[in-house]
C-alpha cells in the first residue's frame, strides 16, 4: 500500500487518531503491518483462537458471533468499519478470542502483533492514550451496567437482556435463542414472554422465527 494511502488510513483508526505527522512517518517507517483481504463468507477470526495481534476492519462489514457458555443460545451482528476486535484480549488472564468474526463482504484488515503493538505502546504517547481510552471505556460502561435501576416490566426485561448481549447498540442482531431459553434468562413465564415479543413484532420492531428473533435496528429497540 503506498505510504500515503496507508497514512491516511491510518489516521481514521481508533488507534492513531491524534498522531502527529512526525509520529505517524515513524511508525509507517519502522512498523511491521499485516494487511490481510478476506472475501465475503469467509472467517476472519475463530471463537477460542488465541489472541497475538490486534486486528482492525478498516473496509468492509463482518458479523460477530457470540455464544453463551453453555452454548443454549448464540447472537449475530452485523459490524462496519473501522472496528478494533477485542483487544482487551491482547493482555490479562485469558489471551483468546470470545467471539467469531466472518466476512460478510469483502473485507481489508490491518494487524499488528503483540510485539509491535508494544513498542507502540512504549514509543508514542498518543498511541498509548488511545488504547489506554478504548480499554477504560469498556471497562466503566460494564460497571456501569450494575447500578443501572431495575426493569419495570417484562418489556423492559426482554429489551435489556437483548441490548446487553451485543458487541455494539445499533444495527442488525439475529438472536439465536428458543422462548423458553429466553424466558428463563428473563425470570418469567414463556407465556409471558411470547405475549411481548408478538407484540413487539406488531411494532416493527423484530422479526419472530423458529428459535430465532431479527431484529433489523437495535437502536429503534430503545427509542
Amino acid at each position: 500500500m503506498p505510504e500515503s494511502r496507508l497514512s491516511d488510513k491510518l489516521l481514521k483508526l481508533p488507534l492513531f487518531m491524534g498522531l502527529s505527522k512526525a509520529d505517524l512517518d515513524d511508525i509507517m517507517g519502522y512498523t511491521k503491518f499485516g494487511f490481510e483481504k478476506v472475501e465475503n463468507g469467509c472467517n476472519i477470526v475463530e471463537e477460542g483462537a488465541v489472541c497475538d495481534r490486534v486486528y482492525i476492519l478498516t473496509n468492509g462489514y463482518m458479523t460477530a458471533t457470540t455464544t453463551s457458555e453453555d452454548r443454549s443460545y448464540y447472537i449475530t451482528e452485523d459490524l462496519h468499519s473501522p472496528y478494533l476486535f477485542q483487544p482487551e484480549r491482547l493482555f490479562g488472564m485469558q489471551q483468546r478470542f470470545t467471539h467469531r468474526f466472518d466476512a460478510l463482504t469483502t473485507c481489508n484488515l490491518i494487524t499488528l502483533n503483540k510485539e509491535e503493538t508494544m513498542r507502540l505502546l512504549d514509543q508514542f504517547l498518543v498511541f498509548r492514550l488511545n488504547f489506554y481510552n478504548t480499554l477504560a471505556t469498556q471497562a466503566q460502561k460494564m460497571t456501569k451496567r450494575n447500578w443501572r435501576p431495575a426493569p419495570k416490566d417484562l418489556r423492559a426485561k426482554i429489551t435489556r437482556f437483548l441490548t446487553d448481549h451485543c458487541l455494539y447498540p445499533a444495527g442488525k442482531k439475529v438472536f439465536h435463542i428458543k422462548m423458553n431459553t429466553l424466558a428463563l434468562e428473563v425470570n418469567d413465564s414463556r407465556l409471558d414472554v411470547s405475549r411481548v415479543l408478538n407484540k413487539m413484532q406488531e411494532e416493527g420492531l423484530l422479526t419472530l422465527g423458529r428459535g430465532k428473533i431479527t431484529i433489523n435496528a437495535m437502536e429503534s429497540l430503545n427509542g
